[in-house]
């Protein structure tokens, strides 16, 4: 009877009040911040009122984000304006409260916030999904991939209620176990550290459950920390899925699936979002203007814009013209609210978000959405799903192909590993704080920026903490360092410093070398020697000295021999006598010797060569004279004007011999020591056994090396690549290359074995190198950027000055040698001629004269030739002057025994070329006078 009564008089008050035309006002209370509730709001307003003859009037109340006071104040406001309902507000906390409010005055509250906590007999009516229902979504699309292992990552704990369903997804009576990871986002902006140790993990099959706001930032750090490649999957919740930006992530190949209610592409969508924009504007007084795309539509305004259909459609159902008019303190309550919510809770309507029913409970469980995966193109579906029939595939999916070159490679986001070795990569030096990639600089990170820009790929560096490149350990069969992350997949490539090697060519791929280089030694730059007193001795190395020394006694020799064989250097010393009795040569040792010392001395002498021989092999010694003097002149002032420096090693196998107690090492575990270890070069390995037993003398880094280096307190050399070498002498002008090159290899960009991007990424280094860039980029990073070019100009005026050696000055010897020789067959042919000549007027065996003369020759007995054949100038009777001649040749030879045996004087013989030359005579004058007389006699008794 009372149900009966109860309507009774409800159809009383609804048939009374057609007759009573008031305005129908629909309050709002939007704490957003923006004008996009409010416009969202008023469209629909203005849609539901069109044609009709008592339209409806939005009265919208905006108050600050979480003021509960404001809220409060608003709510009562509204209810003294005649108002059918409240919507809104737009936070949880503000929900919450005006929820309290509405259901003690029993005003319907129309809510479009994920409420958890809801209860079926509040006066509240939420078109949000129930989070049972909406949970119940991602489990079957979890079960329809097959996920048996998976991380879910949710942002707060009001996010808990939607992973209900996924949670209990574990089927007790199945025999597959399903691992889950259940991980909360820190608070904050920063999720990088989280995310990491995710990865760690080695899941890589993520649910994600956080808001629109977080999600852009959420995929940019997963992408960041390389979770985003081929391998990863995500499942995101938001609704809101087809709004963000996914240009970043479609070419990725990381496998990202979503929901969306509504199709953006439907008229009625397009319809709504421009008069969206249109009443978005006129709030604003034009300020904002088409801010809000179909693509972009948020969930949350269609759900406002349905809540108005609805409930306008239960107002004009039941015919209601008057809304609540009650203070907040007068205790009042609305007769009709809990009627038009249990009228709305039977209602179902049609709207942008679908189908809009309540299951017997009040809540909005029976949903419909598209199911959708980020494809190259964009988003697509791939089926649907319903509360009833669950997930429905829409198509079949087929992986696609491969494509070849860099179109492989575009849009998809690697991992980078690098180290921090300069100048390859580099904290950048910056008074901001810098983030993600911005953080580095170097010659490998731009080599990384341009391969990325003619790829079309997006990257993300990662540093190897510890510096370890990669080799492998016997011990534990494993690689280390960056060769292990590139096999593990845990990075997709890595560049720096890194050599090629065949030892790692085979577990890795490394494109082609963008930098070639060999091993070489780092040490201390050689110090400047000290000024020697017998640096005069420097411009000949001492094998020239030597034939220096050879070449002025030989010649000095064959100048005396050529002299006794040459009949013209055997001269009448008097002149005045016409038949002498002997003839002097002036070519004795000892002047011989002058001679030629005089000529390299370049001061000359008295003595000047008659014969033609003598001239010749005197003219050859002087033009040898001329080129040794002038080489010497100029190379000792190059030895005085530049300072000689000290080198106590000059190559590797003087530091391999270690004179001066030099100790060595490489970088621990790198292709250098490896290098040596793998040489079968004696001497390589000699020095690779010396370093395996001194393991204190290896260091992590290079820059290790090169402190060790110039440390004073230990002498030590350093092995590492020339390249690395250039760049720490441009700025360390204490140190400086030792040697030249031991090998010849080059610096790659590793990668896992079999990687389908060696092709482009090679292609792409030579393309650089084709067109000068990385040159370019060298110059820069060595010679300009961090202090580079400080010890450019520090050895302009290096190299020290190189004595001259045989192979310099040999020619000039052999063509004093050449000319000697000559100059020895023109003194045998004047011998020959002169004793032909001779024997012919004398009538004697010109065999005879021959062995005569030799014997006189190689006799060696003087410079004075007794003249055999003298023509006989007097007549009469040689009787009576018998005894006289007897005497007189006494006398002479008396007088000759006298000055031989005495002290002599040195003479010189007159140049028959000029007769003005003053000679000494080697006779005394007696003996001149001795002779005359005997002559004078001998030509009376003749006549």
């Amino acid at each position: 009877m009372y149900e009966k009564f109860k309507w009774f008089i409800y159809l009383i008050i609804v048939n009374c009040s057609f007759y009573v035309q008031g305005e129908r006002s629909l309050g709002a209370i939007f704490d957003d911040g923006s004008f996009f509730f409010e416009a969202a709001f008023n469209v629909a307003i203005d849609a539901v009122s069109e044609n009709e003859e008592n339209p409806f009037v939005g009265n919208v109340i905006k108050t600050s984000p979480g003021d509960l006071l404001e809220a409060e104040n608003a709510m009562c406001s509204l209810m003294e304006s005649s108002t059918f309902a409240i919507f809104g507000p737009t936070t949880r906390i503000t929900v919450q409260h005006i929820q309290g409010i509405a259901d003690f005055v029993e005003i319907p509250q129309i809510i479009v916030e994920p409420i958890e906590t809801q209860n079926r007999n509040w006066s509240a009516i939420n078109l949000y999904p129930h989070y049972v229902s909406y949970s119940k979504i991602f489990a079957d699309i979890i079960r329809m991939k097959g996920w048996t292992d998976f991380t879910i990552i949710y942002e707060g704990s009001e996010h808990l209620a939607v992973l209900d369903g996924i949670v209990t997804i574990q089927d007790l009576d199945s025999e597959e176990d399903i691992l889950m990871t259940i991980v909360q986002l820190p608070d904050g902006d920063d999720y990088r550290s989280q995310l990491k140790t995710i990865k760690s993990s080695g899941s890589v099959n993520y649910v994600v459950s956080c808001g629109k706001d977080k999600l852009p930032q959420f995929l940019e750090q997963a992408q960041q920390v390389g979770i985003m490649s081929d391998v990863h999957s995500y499942i995101i919740m938001d609704p809101d899925f087809q709004t963000i930006d996914i240009n970043p992530y479609k070419h990725g190949g990381s496998n990202i699936t979503g929901i969306r209610f509504f199709d953006p592409n439907l008229k009625d969508i397009e319809n709504f979002v421009s008069a969206l924009n249109e009443k978005v504007k006129e709030l604003s007084e034009g300020k904002i203007e088409n801010d809000i795309q179909a693509s972009d539509l948020n969930f949350k305004l269609a759900l406002v814009y349905d809540s108005v259909v609805l409930y306008t459609s239960a107002i004009k159902a039941m015919g209601l013209e008057e809304g609540a008019n009650f203070t907040c303190d007068s205790g009042d309550t609305w007769a009709f609210g809990s009627t038009i919510i249990n009228h709305l809770r039977t209602m179902e309507v049609d709207g942008l978000t679908g189908t809009i029913k309540f299951d017997d409970d009040g809540f909005r469980s029976d949903i419909e959405v598209d199911v959708l995966e980020v494809m190259a193109h964009g988003f697509e579906k791939i089926g649907t799903w319903t509360t009833e029939d669950g997930f429905s595939e829409a198509r079949k999916i087929i992986p696609g192909v491969e494509q070849e070159g860099s179109e492989s490679m575009k849009g998809k986001h690697f991992i980078v590993l690098t180290a921090l070795s300069a100048p390859y990569g580099m904290l950048r030096e910056s008074s901001k704080k810098l983030e993600g990639n911005e953080r580095y600089e170097g010659f490998g990170i731009e080599i990384i920026e341009e391969l990325a820009k003619m790829n079309e790929f997006n990257y993300t560096f990662d540093i190897q903490a510890d510096g370890v490149y990669g080799s492998y350990d016997s011990k534990t069969r494993k690689w280390t360092g960056m060769m292990e992350k590139i096999m593990d997949g845990r990075a997709d490539f890595a560049i720096t410093d890194l050599t090629i090697t065949a030892a790692r060519q085979k577990v890795v791929d490394f494109t082609s070398p963008f930098m070639n280089l060999g091993i070489t030694i780092l040490y201390k730059k050689p110090t400047k020697q000290p000024p020697d007193l017998f640096s005069f001795i420097s411009p000949f190395s001492y094998q020239v000295w030597g034939w220096l020394a050879g070449a002025y006694v030989g010649v000095s020799v064959l100048l005396f021999i050529l002299g006794r064989f040459a009949p013209e250097e055997w001269q009448n010393p008097y002149p005045c006598i016409a038949e002498p009795e002997t003839l002097d040569n002036q070519f004795t040792l000892a002047n011989s010797f002058w001679f030629t010392l005089g000529s390299v001395l370049t001061q000359g002498s008295e003595i000047a060569p008659i014969a033609v021989s003598t001239r010749m092999a005197g003219s050859m010694w002087w033009f040898f004279t001329l080129i040794m003097v002038s080489s010497y002149t100029a190379n000792l002032a190059a030895f005085l004007t530049v300072e000689s420096k000290f080198y106590a090693i000059k190559s590797v196998s003087d530091l391999s011999n270690n004179p001066y107690g030099i100790t060595y090492g490489a970088k621990k575990g790198g292709a250098t020591f490896s290098f040596f270890k793998e040489s079968d070069n004696i001497l390589y390995q000699k020095m690779y056994q010396y370093m395996d037993a001194h393991p204190e003398l290896m260091t992590q880094t290079n820059e290790i090396g090169l402190e060790r280096v110039k440390s004073e307190d230990e002498n030590y050399a350093f092995l590492m690549e020339s390249t690395s070498i250039e760049y720490m002498v441009e700025r360390n002008c204490d140190v400086a290359q030792v040697g030249g090159l031991l090998d010849s290899k080059g610096y790659g960009i590793a990668m896992k074995k079999n990687s389908p991007y060696r092709q482009p990424m090679s292609e792409s280094i030579l393309q650089l190198q084709e067109q000068g860039k990385i040159m370019r980029m060298k110059d820069k990073w060595w010679k300009e950027k961090r202090g580079g070019g400080a010890c450019a100009d520090d050895d302009t005026s290096s190299g020290d000055a190189q004595p001259l050696v045989l192979a310099n000055v040999g020619g000039v010897f052999i063509v004093l040698a050449a000319g000697s020789g000559l100059a020895i067959v023109c003194a045998f042919i004047e011998m020959t001629i002169n004793v032909w000549m001779i024997s012919h007027k004398v009538k004697v065996s010109f065999r005879d004269e021959l062995i005569a003369e030799l014997k006189f020759i190689f006799s060696f007995s003087g410079d004075v030739k007794p003249v055999r054949h003298r023509e006989s100038t007097g007549s009469g009777s040689k009787g009576s002057k018998k005894d006289d001649d007897d005497k007189e040749e006494d006398d002479v030879e008396s007088t000759r025994d006298d000055d031989r045996h005495g002290a002599q004087t040195p003479h010189s013989e007159r140049s028959s070329h000029s007769h003005h030359t003053a000679h000494s005579r080697r006779q005394s004058n007696a003996v001149q006078m001795a002779k005359m007389r005997k002559y004078s006699r001998q030509f009376s008794n003749m006549t």
